[in-house]
């Protein structure tokens, strides 16, 4: 068993409450005992649950891979742990396109076989409470509906105006959060501002403790919450399960892993595919560090725009990086990566900083938000793709390139929308450069090639310097 965290609609407060959750259940047993995911192609929520549990969170996103690796990618995780907890997306039913459920958290509930708790936003009603929760709970019968949580509660008397409305409908109010319970956690242009920049999270760490253990039935919630050990088989294959073995002279093959403020978008599934595949990861700040001694580079989002004069100011880091791509080291660089290898970015203050210039563009900070998922067929080879190879992806971002790439990656279009097609990304040498996001789960090919194509530039290296 597990349990998932839904909310009415967007906004609601879900990621306090899961917050809350985990951070009760840490003091109430030991952190590393909590396995987490998140619905969706989010990454900023699985940095807070794993700053608490000390576990990855997993992206369960039956778009970006499959329904199949969404429920082998829970049941692998959770053989581990003592306690899983699902956060949702958006509202309980909303899901990938307008007209359609797909990748909802009632969807992902489903495939899972796991009871929901909702989250139901009470400042401003008290008797509707009873039909919005009704209307919840009768809208799908496929969904097991095991309580509410109320947050935003302003008072005593407003509490019981909400708890005998919800009795008359018999659903149990698992948990009570007061308007000033929680504090609220800082957010910017993408959403929550990432942990690693929250001098205080320590702090708001204890707080959603103390929250969590004061606030919720943890009579009724540890029964839903805790996991039933070896539910189901998981498909071999699916899921990489331990290390594979791609040596180069002795060792494993080295990819460099962007990671610091300015870069930390990374699913946990495709860091473990590429050690499965027998790479070794090297964590380095293209902020702080030069570039390690590596035959490979990834480069994830983040928050370039934030922290371009300090990008700017490391200059080594910059050289090396172009060396190394001009070289014909694999790089993979998606979203901020490729941010930070055009020739000059501008902030949302203007400002202009230089960048790597592998990519001879610019890009520039707007007011348009880039959002959602997207098909594309890749237009040539590239140390991820074959030409012509079809992926599903995501973008999430406020920036554009001042002009398209000569040499762009892809034809790329929305998800549910067969006309609107366009060139997209950039490739040099042997750079795949994209603002798509990719998701390698269930398509083991994916980081397999990246890995083999680092181990062939490493066996070039040696032949050419003896």
């Amino acid at each position: 068993m597990g349990l998932v965290i839904a909310g009415e609609r967007s906004g609601v407060g879900k990621t306090t409450v899961t917050l809350a959750l985990l951070a009760a259940l840490a003091t109430r047993s030991s952190p590393r005992q909590i396995q987490s995911f998140k619905v969706g192609p989010d990454y900023i929520d699985p940095m807070f649950h794993q700053a608490i549990t000390g576990r990855s969170c997993y992206n369960l996103d039956p778009v970006l891979t499959s329904e199949t690796y969404v429920v082998a990618c829970y049941r692998q995780h959770v053989q581990t742990a003592n306690y899983g907890l699902v956060e949702g997306v958006m509202g309980l039913f909303d899901g990938a396109t307008g007209d359609a459920e797909t990748a909802s958290t009632a969807h992902i509930a489903r495939l899972l076989n796991l009871p929901v708790i909702l989250v139901v936003d009470c400042a401003r009603m008290s008797r509707s409470v009873a039909a919005l929760v009704q209307g919840y709970r009768t809208f799908d019968p496929r969904i097991c509906m095991a309580g509410v949580v109320l947050n935003r509660v302003g008072s005593d008397r407003h509490l019981s105006l909400l708890t005998a409305a919800l009795a008359t409908i018999n659903v149990p109010v698992v948990g009570v959060l007061r308007r000033d319970a929680v504090m609220s956690l800082p957010d910017r242009h993408l959403g929550l501002v990432p942990t690693g920049e929250l001098e205080d999270f320590g702090a708001i760490a204890a707080r959603l403790a103390a929250v969590g253990q004061q606030c919720f039935d943890w009579a009724v919630l540890e029964q839903w919450v805790r996991v039933n050990k070896g539910e189901g088989a998981v498909e071999a294959g699916l899921v990489p399960a331990q290390r594979g073995e791609s040596e180069v002279g002795g060792r494993r093959v080295r990819i460099a892993i962007a990671a610091d403020p300015a870069f930390n978008f990374y699913y946990a599934d495709n860091l473990a595919q590429l050690e499965a595949e027998g790479a070794q990861l090297i964590y380095w700040s293209p902020l702080e560090d030069e570039l390690p001694e590596v035959e490979g580079l990834y480069l994830g989002g983040g928050f370039p725009e934030m922290f371009a004069e300090r990008l700017a100011t490391n200059q080594r880091a910059q050289t090396q990086v172009k060396q190394a791509v001009a070289a014909g080291m694999p790089t993979y660089a998606e979203c901020g990566g490729l941010m930070y290898l055009c020739e000059k970015l501008t902030d949302f203050e203007g400002q202009t900083w230089p960048m790597v210039g592998v990519l001879l563009t610019a890009v520039k900070m707007t007011g348009q938000l880039s959002l959602g998922y997207r098909r594309a067929v890749a237009l040539a080879t590239t140390p991820l793709l074959t030409a012509g190879q079809s992926v599903i992806g995501h973008e999430f971002h406020r920036s554009a390139l001042t002009s398209r790439l000569s040499q762009p990656v892809y034809h790329a279009r929305p998800y549910s929308d067969a006309k609107d097609e366009q060139a997209e990304g950039g490739r040099w040498a042997n750079l795949h450069a994209s603002y798509i996001h990719l998701h390698w789960g269930g398509q083991p090919d994916i980081a397999r090639r990246f890995v083999e194509q680092c181990r062939r530039y490493s066996k070039l290296l040696c032949n050419n310097f003896p």
